[in-house]
């Protein structure tokens, strides 16, 4: 199965910003769907954004207009198959494991899972 690695985690204060990254292990990875998620402590998990392989995006009105997702491609100057998350103004609220997941095909679950990556943010 194909790996999916977080990074870009971190400690910052309320208002500040970060960049998560989901590196896909094979660089030829064309999931259906792809996109990020959280679960705060005592929390249940909950999707924060998605793309599917047609482009359209999904986020989660706790987030909209602070996070962004890219699109799942190969940039310039990474040979990798890469996922960000664009994270503005970020809220103490905001703190959590956030994990990258995929599926295959619309109709199954998100059973590829990466080990996740923590964001804390400060007041």
């Amino acid at each position: 199965q194909v790996q999916l690695v977080e990074s870009g985690g971190g400690l910052v204060q309320s208002g500040g910003s970060l960049t998560l990254s989901c590196e896909a292990s094979d660089s030829t990875y064309s999931p259906y769907e792809i996109g990020w998620f959280r679960q705060a402590p005592q929390k249940e998990r909950e999707v924060v954004a998605s793309i599917t392989r047609a482009g359209r995006t999904t986020i989660a009105d706790a987030v909209t207009g602070r996070f962004t997702i890219s699109k799942f491609t190969i940039s310039r100057g990474n040979a990798k198959k890469t996922l960000y998350l664009q994270m503005n103004n970020l809220e103490p609220e905001d703190t959590a494991v956030y994990y990258c997941a995929a599926r295959g095909i619309m109709t199954s679950p998100y059973n590829n899972w990466g080990q996740g990556t923590q964001v804390t943010v400060a007041s």
